[in-house]
């Protein structure tokens, strides 16, 4: 016959060859096709089909489940019922332990990144071992971190909205499991446990520095004892029985664990440290509270106050003053605790000054601050580091005002580059890490392309198209236009968030100008630049580079 590509075959003799096939073919949806008088498989054709997954760090998870595993027996085996128009997550155990309670990330219509992200939308679940499912919590909702008392009576929640800013104040709702009765309350916390003590519910919450418990939120009182004032941050890790365990450290202190009891009414906790500190760092360290002036206040939301934390080195090394390192963190809706860093303990290791920028839209102030950064960004954002920066320099006078250099990543480059920009006679260096450079060119690369809308004052729906008053925008509030001072890029080759493309238009721009430029590419890692290898290469030539330049 020759050759058989096109050939017509009789409809019986192709029903023969197929009624031969095996059913494991069949079931894995393959098609066929006639070669060397045999029919033999294609590739699956949906082998090339794309599949969504769920952004930075995230990649290629797309459809997780939810397992079961009986200890007795070693078995284990896929709960099924969960709706296929969710990622289930966050599983615990209802009262009885015959159904699971979890939250849903919604698929459609498509998939935005999950990691750093509060505001996704998602819903509450309940399924028995059966697969009987049920939604607990609200429509077109963003909730979080379930968590069931003790006694199994209460169950309680985080919530909040759909877009908008990725992190932000969030309400606590509890659902009364026995009557199935929801109420809330709107609380701002990073951190919820539930404890049984002698009253129905206590709960436990966790601020930039303090540790408090409250019954029903009424109330509140301070765990902490007179070491708050050696450890800057406290984190509640666990509550087991009567037992907290807690993780404190400092800029100038390592973290180290402290095991404490919850104490009766009126009494203190005895907190005992499990391990002190291998060593501890002869660096001072302190907080500073920002007056802004009235020119620079927002005027939809006055008022606001933010803060940062400067580090320096006690004793100058050989010199009469110090130069400055403007740290700002990324988000932008995250903070610098006054915790334990490893850049900003080893820079300061070397004779730098290490200033710690709070500014307005940083989580911990409250609502109102991070919805005053909404549509501000590139400006509002900036002149808060400066304003940080100067107050810093006017208390105190050791600080070299002629050699600040600023780092920072994601947002935090973002802010380091406006300021050299922005302030060109001010800072003589930069170091930045998967910066966003031009966020108008970003715009079609981000796995969370709502945030890039909504950062830069615009209303975003799935359906968003750019238009060009929204680019323009965005490239007016970019700091690529403005920067001529030597930079040192850091990229992460596989960065969902930031891609590496911003920096590279930056090192680009940098060239043409004739301005000292000097990129690291990290081909494996991501947006937050995690690896050890990767740490350690970043931090060495960020050294480097800030000695040549300052």
């Amino acid at each position: 016959m020759g050759d058989t590509r096109g050939e017509r075959y009789d409809a019986n003799i192709c029903s023969c060859c197929f009624a031969n096939l095996t059913a494991e073919c069949l079931s894995a949806g393959l098609l066929f096709w006639f070669f060397g008088g045999t029919w033999v498989p294609m590739p699956n054709q949906d082998r090339s089909l794309y599949c969504e997954d769920w952004g930075e760090a995230l990649t290629n998870r797309s459809e997780p489940a939810i397992c079961v595993v009986d200890l007795e027996i070693g078995t284990a085996s896929v709960l099924e019922g969960v709706p296929p128009d969710v990622s289930p997550g966050q599983a615990l155990w209802a009262p009885g332990s015959q159904a699971v309670f979890f939250i849903g990330w919604y698929h459609e219509p498509f998939r935005l990144g999950l990691k750093f992200c509060s505001n996704r939308r998602s819903a509450l679940f309940k399924i028995d071992l059966c697969g009987h499912c049920e939604r607990l919590s609200g429509e077109n909702l963003s909730v979080s971190n379930p968590r069931l008392s003790p006694d199994g009576s209460t169950l309680i929640y985080l919530q909040g909205a759909v877009f908008g800013p990725h992190n932000q104040c969030l309400s606590l709702q509890q659902v009364l499991y026995v009557t199935a009765h929801l109420t809330s309350l709107r609380v701002d916390l990073s951190l919820c446990l539930f404890h049984p003590c002698q009253e129905p519910v206590c709960l436990f919450f966790i601020s930039s520095f303090t540790l408090f418990t409250s019954v029903f939120v009424s109330s509140s009182s301070d765990l902490s004892d007179s070491s708050s004032q050696l450890y800057g941050s406290w984190k509640l890790l666990t509550v087991q029985r009567d037992l907290m365990v807690v993780c404190c450290s400092s800029p100038n202190t390592p973290p180290t664990l402290r095991v404490g009891f919850v104490p009766r009414a009126g009494e203190a906790v005895s907190w005992q440290t499990l391990q002190e500190p291998l060593m501890t760092f002869d660096f001072n360290w302190k907080v500073l509270d920002v007056t802004l002036p009235s020119d620079e206040e927002n005027a939809n939301y006055p008022g606001l106050d933010f803060g940062a934390v400067l580090v320096k080195p006690s004793r100058p090394l050989g010199e009469t003053r110090t130069p400055l390192v403007v740290f700002i963190h990324g988000g932008p809706h995250s903070q610098f605790p006054a915790e334990w860093n490893s850049t900003t303990a080893g820079l300061a290791k070397l004779g730098f000054a290490v200033l710690m920028v709070n500014y307005r839209g940083s989580t911990g102030f409250g609502q109102h601050s991070i919805l005053s950064l909404i549509g501000q960004i590139g400006s509002q954002d900036v002149k808060d580091v400066q304003r940080a920066v100067l107050t810093a320099l006017e208390r105190d006078p050791n600080l070299d005002p002629d050699r600040l250099a600023a780092i920072g990543g994601s947002h935090g480059g973002f802010l380091a580059c406006h300021l050299l920009g922005q302030y060109p006679e001010s800072y003589r260096v930069c170091a930045a890490r998967n910066p966003v450079i031009n966020a108008a060119t970003l715009l079609g690369t981000s796995d969370i392309v709502d945030w890039r809308y909504t950062s830069a004052g615009f209303h975003y729906s799935y359906d968003q198209i750019p238009t060009a008053e929204a680019l323009a925008a965005m490239l007016q509030k970019s700091p690529i236009a403005h920067i001529k001072a030597p930079v040192l890029l850091m990229l992460g080759g596989r960065d969902r968030r930031v891609s590496p493309h911003q920096g590279m238009e930056l090192y680009k721009a940098l060239k043409s100008r004739g301005s000292p430029v000097r990129l690291l590419w990290f081909p494996e890692d991501g947006h937050s630049l995690s690896r050890v290898d990767t740490q350690v290469d970043c931090f060495l030539n960020t050294a480097l580079w800030l000695h040549q330049h300052l």
